[in-house]
């Protein structure tokens, strides 16, 4: 992988990509992020018996692929203890939508059809909107509860920030935003709000940040 292991620290924060052995615990992080996110709990239906293990199973799913195919994903990290994750699909990587027969296989044995139609119908509404050719798209993003509201948001998406800059190919980062409150963090990171995209009963608003080198 053409990134530093090692990308920042501050105040005894480390941001650097996760270890093969990391997987696990960031599964478990993402779960109780996004456990009340309205997208999800529409595409995985929330209202019914075993929402949780669909849940549980497409995230771990999401991680193996990305694993497999080499995708940055960054943790936050004090000590031994993760305190975020920012998982990222570099530009040119082969995971449209559709992605690949192995991860629509396994997704469906563990999310369900229905939950993976939706997902993949959410991903290509999501690649439609984008007017760029080449980009990061900011899959997931989330501080544990535990931990939030000290900043570590903003030192995560930094870390995100370097990443794509220092890519020669990417023309910036694109991230789906389905929590209204969570927008204050992209737009202070000069994230540009490009449109609203309905997903099943609810929406969520679609922002891109272009990277340094094209803003300057």
């Amino acid at each position: 992988m053409d990134v530093t292991q090692h990308l920042t620290e501050e105040h005894g924060v480390k941001a650097i990509l996760l270890s093969a052995e990391d997987i696990n615990l960031a599964a478990s992080l993402l779960f109780v992020a996004y456990h009340d996110d309205p997208v999800f709990k529409d595409i995985f239906k929330a209202e019914k018996e075993d929402y949780e293990t669909r849940l549980r199973g497409a995230i771990r799913e999401e991680l193996s692929a990305f694993w497999q195919t080499q995708q940055p994903m960054v943790g936050l990290f004090s000590g031994t203890h993760l305190l975020g994750v920012a998982c990222l699909i570099e530009p040119q990587k082969g995971l449209e939508p559709e992605r690949f027969w192995h991860w629509r296989l396994k997704m469906m044995l563990n999310a369900g059809f229905i939950s993976t139609k939706n997902m993949i119908e959410k991903e290509r509404k999501v690649a439609e909107a984008i007017p760029h050719l080449h980009y990061h798209l900011l899959t997931f993003i989330a501080v544990h509860p535990d931990h939030q509201h000290h900043g570590l948001g903003h030192y995560l998406i930094k870390a995100v920030d370097s990443m794509v800059d220092e890519h020669p190919l990417s023309e910036g980062t694109a991230v789906f935003v389905t929590k209204e409150q969570n927008k204050p963090l992209f737009d202070d990171d000069n994230y540009q709000t490009l449109s609203e995209i309905q997903i099943g009963a609810v929406s969520g608003t679609l922002m891109f940040r272009e990277k340094s080198s094209v803003q300057n």
